[in-house]
């Protein structure tokens, strides 16, 4: 696809204007075209971005309507119920499908070249979905997958160590969700094990607190959700790392969900790996060499997706 520099965004609620005034500060896209079932929410969160663009630099920003995706490099889809208190993502199972589902063949039909990033939850389960509605080329449509979880890792492993978290090198893989697991095999900083290192504050690998750090990334949302009701800048800006690594071609190592097609024995489904991702897409889902009981945890969280998804 042409490099246009237009982002399509299907959905204004909390996550969605996140990530809308994400890029409007990065000055990332030269266009915004904002679609809701609440037509004047839209309109509305146009407006408020538009007032801030003195401030920022310049870019197009309007509500529009599907068919004004058409050239859009990359839509986003934030769309869909809200996570509530005491909710796990998997509940929204059956709310979501029927919105994905709804909006998938619109968003494809003005625009069926240009590739799509789907945030809302469950969002493993979400994507198949909308990869199934679509039948697009592989790579094409990706999901948010545990972006957000590998950024909360990372950021309690830095808090540990007293360690910029930008120079800690961990993953978590598999369901956005509970079943989801850290590759601590592979994990380091600076290249050392995280066994083996020890931060400038004298701490030393500790199995409580490993566990407790991987806990806390799993109940994260949980716990924001219980105070706050929902989760939505630090997604906001993982999507924003997502559509910039697309318009700008990056290649980076992110770990989205996609269809996978074998790898390590899971198929039909979409989990997250770390992948490979571009101006076209998920280009590349990356072999990593997992320990065994990681490969074992990771084709048990590919079957709870599958039998959620088998519910429908």
């Amino acid at each position: 696809m042409n490099a246009t520099g237009k982002v399509g965004l299907v959905g204004t609620g909390l996550v969605g204007a996140s990530f809308a005034y994400s890029l409007m500060q990065q000055s990332s896209a030269k266009e915004l075209v904002l679609i809701d079932v609440d037509k004047a929410r839209a309109e509305g969160e146009a407006m408020d971005l538009n007032h801030g663009l003195p401030f920022v630099g310049n870019m197009k920003i309007r509500a529009g309507d599907y068919s004004d995706l058409a050239g859009a490099e990359v839509t986003v889809i934030t769309a869909g119920a809200n996570q509530k208190p005491g909710e796990t993502r998997l509940q929204l199972l059956e709310k979501n499908a029927g919105i994905m589902r709804g909006i998938i063949p619109e968003a494809v039909k003005y625009n069926p070249d240009g590739l799509i990033v789907i945030a809302s939850n469950p969002v493993d389960i979400m994507t198949y979905i909308a990869c199934e509605a679509a039948a697009l080329r592989p790579g094409q449509i990706m999901g948010s997958g545990t972006i957000l979880d590998t950024a909360r890792f990372r950021f309690l492993l830095g808090d540990y160590y007293q360690i910029d978290s930008r120079s800690v090198h961990a993953y978590i893989i598999g369901e956005h969700g509970d079943s989801e697991l850290a590759v601590w095999s592979l994990a380091n900083i600076a290249g050392v094990p995280l066994r083996n290192f020890t931060g400038p504050n004298g701490k030393n690998y500790d199995q409580t607190a490993m566990d407790s750090i991987l806990h806390q990334t799993r109940t994260a949302a949980y716990e924001i959700i219980q105070r706050k009701k929902a989760t939505y800048y630090a997604i906001g800006l993982g999507l924003l790392t997502i559509v910039e690594t697309i318009l700008k071609d990056r290649r980076s190592v992110l770990t989205v969900s996609t269809p996978l097609t074998g790898q390590f024995g899971v198929h039909d489904m979409a989990i997250s790996l770390p992948s490979v991702i571009g101006r076209d897409g998920m280009l590349e889902v990356l072999n990593i060499p997992l320990a065994n009981d990681e490969i074992e945890l990771f084709q048990k969280s590919a079957q709870t997706l599958k039998e959620s998804y088998e519910k429908l």
